[in-house]
């Protein structure tokens, strides 16, 4: 396992304190899809967005070493890469909730 240099890992924590605000942004673009998917009220738009918001999700994420923060999000990418069921809806909210626990471990350490 590698260690990050001190000054490395200064860096990172302020960026992280810098991005997290956009971070939690788009999770919660996808908590949004997620509930207008139950309500079978999920717009084009909505989903574009949605869709927008896992992609940089899943690069921001692992800009910061969050592989699973990633994996997640990339899923909910390819789900909303085209139009989605009512079905999709339990799948993208778990996905919403493991990220906001990854993206809360982060936080923590």
């Amino acid at each position: 396992m590698t260690t990050t240099p001190p000054g490395m890992a200064a860096a990172l924590d302020r960026l992280w304190a810098k991005f997290l605000p956009e971070i939690e942004q788009r999770i919660a673009v996808l908590e949004s899809a997620a509930e207008a998917l139950t309500a079978g009220l999920l717009t084009e738009t909505e989903r574009e967005a949605a869709h927008a918001a896992a992609h940089k999700l899943a690069g921001s994420l692992g800009t910061f070493g969050m592989q699973r923060g990633t994996e997640l999000a990339r899923a909910a990418e390819d789900m909303l890469a085209e139009s989605c069921s009512a079905e999709d809806a339990v799948t993208l909210k778990d996905y919403a909730a493991e990220l906001r626990a990854v993206v809360k471990g982060r936080n923590a350490d």
